[in-house]
């Protein structure tokens, strides 16, 4: 009698940390996998668009902080950038602003003893083309392969509110 192969149902959660997902929660585990595989593809993507649309050298947070500063054209204060992209380490976001500011794509300012990020009209211009490469590059593949947008919006509630559930416990944990 011959063993045939395992069929792929067979071989269970997509996981990388197969002990963490002998857990209660098994799909946790799938989710912890696509968020990490995620990240670091959106991270890739973001540095490389942000290349192709004229500004080499940026790190992830470079080019979410000037996408973060040009968003409503409005000025945003320092803890505002650390609150809204999740930065703990204000030194960071910091280091950041000063190279973004060093290539001219955004100004710091004061309101009164609070620090403040402005775009540059440099800075919209590079936003714009890479909003730009982004229509074209991941919009339309997106769109074509028939994402539903309210699936899409659902998503992200949902990993907005698995961040908070993280948040807490990364509290809880270093109270330990």
């Amino acid at each position: 009698m011959s063993s045939s192969p395992k069929s792929p149902l067979a071989i269970g959660p997509i996981v990388s940390s197969a002990h963490l997902a002998t857990s209660s929660l098994p799909a946790l585990s799938e989710i912890e996998f696509a968020l990490t595989m995620a990240n670091h593809a959106f991270q890739r993507w973001i540095v490389r668009c942000a290349t192709a649309a004229g500004l080499p050298g940026l790190s992830p947070m470079d080019v979410l902080i000037l996408h973060l500063v040009n968003h409503r054209g409005r000025a945003k204060s320092l803890a505002d950038i650390c609150l809204v992209l999740n930065i703990e380490d204000t030194h960071l976001a910091n280091y950041a602003i000063k190279k973004l500011a060093a290539q001219a794509l955004v100004k710091t300012g004061r309101a009164g003893k609070e620090k403040t990020v402005a775009i540059t009209e440099k800075g919209a211009g590079i936003c714009k083309i890479y909003a730009e490469i982004r229509e074209e590059l991941v919009v339309q593949t997106i769109t074509q392969l028939g994402h539903d947008p309210q699936d899409l919006s659902r998503i992200a509630a949902l990993l907005r509110t698995l961040s908070g559930s993280y948040d807490q416990a990364a509290r809880a944990a270093a109270a330990l």
